[in-house]
């Protein structure tokens, strides 16, 4: 076993390793994380990691081999670990396993049993006990969350308001259940909690119940919002928002996007503007004093 890095403050030694999933996140903070000069040394998942993350230096892995990532981690000096990036939970039953994580299975099956913040709580502590400090994107590149505030000209209508503050009533009601991190509230209605399909197929559900005539309200009505989980560990699977996100609430004929500021990280901050002015919905970071305590 590794011993962990130390905690006195001074600067980290080696190059940031990424644990990389889906998404545009994994490149934004890969480059934002090169420009404040620290190297960075990227696994990219295979099945879910876009194939442009190869302009830094990489090491693709399957789910299931652990032992590669901390063998080419240590090598290559690192002692910080990110993880960022969409994945959908594998079954155990399909992980290709090194012999590191077979080792480690009693420990994985244990973390399956609940949600998706359990299970990366596990998978942490494996890293950890190998010697390797887990951070967050949000503490190695802190521009990357969302601020306080409307992205663009758009703002939330004070009926927007009012739905915002029943979906952050909700989220906090839902979080200790270790579900999603998103609902869609419109006129006061709880038109959908996000579940294990995430967010963008939970629009594209609104986009087809709207379709169906299931949804009375016009469009331009109800609200997307973001929230972390009451007690989740921050280091990973914060709430996240991209241009993709912009896009399906356009398409589920939605006002606008609401999420807490300082907690969700913000992938390419000006095609989500762009793409929100065109398609005439807001985006605002709300203070997490508006979420319920």
């Amino acid at each position: 076993m590794g011993q962990p890095a130390p905690s006195d403050g001074a600067p980290p030694a080696g190059p940031l390793a990424i644990i990389c999933g889906g998404g545009s996140l994994p490149l934004a903070v890969a480059d934002a994380v090169s420009r404040r000069g620290r190297e960075v040394l990227l696994f990219p998942v295979r099945g879910f990691a876009d194939r442009e993350l190869e302009r830094y230096p990489c090491h693709w892995f399957t789910l299931g081999q652990l032992g590669r990532i901390f063998g080419r981690a240590r090598a290559a000096g690192c002692r910080e670990i990110v993880f960022i990036g969409t994945l959908v939970r594998p079954s155990l039953l399909r992980l290709r396993l090194d012999w590191t994580t077979l080792r480690a299975l009693p420990r994985l099956a244990r973390a399956y049993r609940g949600g998706d913040d359990h299970l990366l709580t596990g998978v942490a502590r494996l890293f950890e006990d190998e010697g390797f400090r887990l951070v967050g994107a949000h503490e190695v590149v802190p521009d990357l969350l969302l601020p306080e505030g409307a992205l663009g000209t758009r703002q939330p209508s004070a009926r927007d308001r009012a739905d915002i503050d029943r979906a952050l009533a909700l989220l906090a009601a839902t979080g200790p259940f270790d579900v999603g991190q998103a609902a869609v509230v419109a006129g006061g209605q709880v038109l959908a909690i996000e579940a294990v399909e995430g967010t963008d197929r939970m629009l594209e559900r609104i986009a087809a119940l709207r379709q169906e005539g299931r949804i009375a309200g016009a469009a331009g009505t109800g609200v997307l919002v973001k929230a972390p989980k009451p007690g989740q560990d921050r280091r990973f699977d914060l709430p996240s928002i991209g241009p993709q996100t912009v896009s399906g609430i356009a398409g589920a004929g939605l006002g606008g996007l609401a999420a807490v500021a300082g907690a969700t990280v913000v992938a390419e901050p000006e095609e989500i503007v762009r793409r929100a002015e065109a398609a005439g919905v807001f985006v605002v970071g709300v203070p997490a004093r508006e979420a319920p305590r």
